[in-house]
């Protein structure tokens, strides 16, 4: 952590004087815990370009093919058995008024973030969801239907196709947690942003958005972001060190 010792410091000031903090996590908060990012150098997209069909909407209803293999991935996701990392528990230690979350694994709140206080922007990995009716069961009950046989399980209410309660490409965000997101970070005095390339829209929108409305912007990453040039610190290295250590 050489390279980054005086920012660190920079940003640990920036914190210390925070009276209303919002972390902002993306999925480099989580890779300590065994689950891959998206787009960084061992990411999931970057190995295997074609998982990414599993991760869009128009893809995945269109194709049985792509249902499948998803359901298939969904099965040995390593998010079923991931634990906390140090970065996890120095956000909970910190108490900030909001997490905003772009992850689906809950460890925010297995480290013991106040569930309430966890926005989860693009849903959760733990419950399945009718694209039709939007019947909404709990995941491991879907899954065990998949164990069974059903290599893609139909809603058992109208019969539509299922997905897991994440947002895809190509599909709408919840406009009311949108909305309390936005509220959070445009009331906050601090944005913290954890692990997020901020490549990703509408989230990384709340990026400007707190500056905007005032707040210090202090960005977290292990690699640049398009908003590094926004914030008032840049801290680079492993999450779990870098939190650990901004927070304390």
């Amino acid at each position: 952590m050489d390279g980054v010792t005086t920012t660190l410091d920079s940003a640990r000031a920036l914190v210390a004087g925070a009276g209303r903090i919002v972390a902002l996590t993306g999925a480099g908060i989580s890779t300590d815990s065994g689950i891959p990012d998206f787009r960084g150098p061992q990411g999931l997209w970057t190995r295997d370009p074609a998982a990414e069909k599993m991760s869009n909407l128009q893809a995945y209803q269109g194709s049985r093919e792509v249902r499948e293999r998803t359901w298939q991935a969904r099965l040995v996701h390593p998010g079923w058995h991931a634990e906390p990392n140090a970065a996890h528990y120095a956000l909970a230690r910190l108490s900030p008024t909001h997490i905003v979350t772009q992850n689906i694994d809950r460890l925010h709140q297995k480290a013991g973030s106040p569930p309430e206080r966890v926005l989860e922007l693009h849903g959760t990995m733990f419950e399945s969801v009718c694209l039709s009716c939007d019947d909404r069961r709990d995941m491991r009950t879907t899954l065990d239907r998949v164990r069974a046989g059903e290599t893609d399980p139909p809603c058992l209410v109208c019969g539509g196709i299922l997905k897991s309660a994440t947002i895809s490409f190509g599909q709408q965000l919840d406009r009311d947690l949108l909305l309390a997101a936005r509220a959070a970070v445009e009331a906050s005095d601090l944005l913290l942003v954890a692990g997020s390339s901020l490549s990703v829209q509408p989230a990384a929108s709340l990026v400007s958005a707190a500056s905007r409305a005032g707040a210090a912007v202090v960005i977290c990453n292990g690699s640049e972001t398009p908003y590094d040039t926004m914030a008032a610190a840049v801290v680079r290295g492993p999450l779990s060190e870098t939190l650990p250590a901004l927070t304390s």
